[in-house]
């Protein structure tokens, strides 16, 4: 596994040494596919110029164009194994780069996602480096063993005709600053295209979170002009890529057929017969390894799109990969009995505008305690700060005695348990719901947490019990909260975290979830958050966002 800093370079780098099986296999078939696309062209030369010069018998003819055949039908297998190999090769860069961007993505910042809509970000992780595998397959190695070609071809053809070779030389700087220019035109325009993409993934989730608000105010016509707006920037740049890879292809065919034709006038011309003179076996040679020396450059015309949709991919992940990151604490600080110390916190998600401000909280062994407050006065970013999500500016929280973000992920659900206002599902059964693919927790740990919530006669009367699959319309939304409290008792950790979970039901469901919360809630500290102060309150009430708050209850 990469070290957690590892940039973009250094984890391509390693890519080579990762897999020395693949990189030897994809080595040995670029050198064996670059010898056998030599030799076709030359096997033609003598086949012809023993044909014209009539001292071939059929059983030679015969030979030689069994051995065209073979030598043919070998380079197009050794190539397909190349680029196979090549496709291979780039999966296992994005691979690398993703499991590293992962990591980098959780060692970011709270700053870093509120500046960023999540389809930015996403897109980051699908659509910049999907194009890295482009880069892979038809770019950087691609590119080096088409120079590769180019030069033994240039060295074949200065062996059969230095008139043609001259030629060849004077029009290659041309199609290079031709390709160049091209290339710098089209990473601008993949750029913008980029960004256009970006813009448009990050409306799709705000529309899907507002689409009620959207019909209700009919701001529909407004929305269809923001998406309009991204994707005409998107169209305007893909247009100008298009263009410009439509008329490479048609420059680079005409320049072969210019240089073909120059290279037969001269051949019969009396001046020209020295440098051009020739067999007609040493034409068909020639006439072939120019195809050849222009086909990379021809198939560049083409795959500059790919390439330059590429780089600017590079461009926005070297970008992410150079974030700065949190100060992750040094270690998990010494173990104590008390549940929860908060001191002197500071917290602020954009500088200048904070959150929390000289925050203090101590919660004993056993306690209860309710927040409440205004809409956007940090209760839930408080959750976040201390279940170690968050890092503070200032100030130390400590869970029974521990740093939350030092603590190991498998340790965590040991020590707290949370429950939020809306049951977060995943794929599989109903056991997967309360586990969370967790080995370490067998079946009487989960029916002891179900019996906790009282939603164990209702699993247990489903037809598939705890291996049911599991279904959004398999419990109603009450359960769902039941189901919460269930996964979050699964370890029996001794502090449990309740956010907001009561707000979207109704009084009889209420009352269910209630009494489970009680059961729950016995010899355990409960730290929850909650906007109506009845029921669900249980013990002092501290008011956050209004001040310097400081508390022991």
């Amino acid at each position: 596994m990469d070290h957690p800093t590892s940039g973009l370079k250094e984890i391509i780098a390693s890519s080579f040494t990762a897999r020395p099986a693949l990189t030897a296999a994809l080595s040995g078939t670029i050198f064996l596919s670059l010898f056998l696309s030599i030799l076709p062209p030359l096997v033609l030369q003598r086949a012809i110029d023993a044909l014209t010069a009539g001292k071939a018998e059929s059983s030679l003819l015969l030979f030689w164009g069994l051995l065209y055949f073979i030598l043919t039908a070998l380079s197009g297998l050794s190539e397909g194994i190349r680029e196979t190999l090549i496709t291979m090769f780039g999966q296992s860069v994005t691979k690398r780069i993703r499991q590293a961007m992962a990591a980098k993505l959780s060692r970011l910042p709270a700053a870093f996602f509120t500046s960023r809509g999540e389809g930015s970000t996403a897109s980051l992780f699908v659509n910049d480096v999907d194009t890295l595998e482009d880069l892979f397959d038809s770019g950087i190695i691609s590119m080096a063993v088409d120079s590769c070609r180019l030069f033994s071809i240039l060295a074949a053809v200065y062996w059969l005709s230095f008139g043609l070779f001259l030629l060849l030389l004077a029009a290659l700087p041309f199609l290079f600053l031709l390709t160049r220019t091209f290339q710098h035109h089209m990473l601008a325009a993949q750029i913008e295209n980029r960004k256009a993409i970006a813009s448009t993934n990050e409306l799709i989730p705000e529309t899907c979170r507002n689409i009620r608000t959207i019909r209700l105010l009919s701001c529909e016509y407004f929305m269809k002009k923001r998406y309009a707006a991204a994707i005409k920037k998107s169209f305007q740049s893909m247009e100008k890529t298009n263009f410009y890879d439509s008329i490479y292809s048609p420059i680079i065919l005409t320049t072969s057929a210019l240089l073909i034709s120059l290279m037969a006038i001269f051949s019969v011309s009396p001046r020209g017969a020295t440098l051009f003179g020739m067999t007609a076996g040493t034409a068909a040679a020639l006439i072939a390894y120019v195809g050849k020396i222009f086909s990379p450059l021809e198939s560049l015309g083409m795959e500059i799109e790919n390439i330059q949709s590429a780089m600017a991919g590079v461009h926005r992940i070297r970008e992410f990969m150079e974030e700065e990151e949190m100060a992750l604490p040094a270690g998990n600080g010494k173990k104590s009995d008390l549940p929860l110390c908060i001191s002197h916190l500071s917290f602020a998600y954009e500088k200048g505008h904070p959150l929390f401000k000289d925050f203090s909280l101590t919660l004993e062994s056993g306690c209860h305690l309710t927040l409440t407050g205004r809409t956007g006065s940090g209760k839930s970013t408080l959750f976040k700060l201390i279940t170690g999500l968050c890092l503070p500016d200032s100030g130390t929280i400590a869970l029974f005695g521990m740093n939350p973000a030092a603590i190991p992920p498998k340790e965590r659900r040991k020590i707290f348990g949370i429950v939020s206002q809306s049951f977060p599902m995943i794929d599989g059964t109903v056991r997967d719901q309360i586990t969370l693919g967790d080995m370490r927790i067998t079946d009487t740990m989960t029916a002891s947490a179900l019996r906790i919530s009282g939603l164990y006669e209702t699993v247990m009367a489903l037809p598939q019990k705890l291996d049911t699959p599991f279904q959004d319309s398999l419990f109603s939304e009450g359960e769902k909260q039941l189901l919460s409290i269930a996964r979050a008792l699964v370890f029996q950790p001794p502090l449990l975290l309740l956010d907001e979970m009561n707000a979207h039901l109704d009084s009889l469901t209420e009352q269910k979830v209630l009494d489970a919360l009680s059961r729950a809630s016995s010899h355990r500290t409960v730290l929850s958050i909650s906007h109506r102060l009845g029921k669900a309150c249980q013990g002092p009430v501290l008011r956050i966002g209004e001040g310097r708050e400081e508390g022991k209850p």
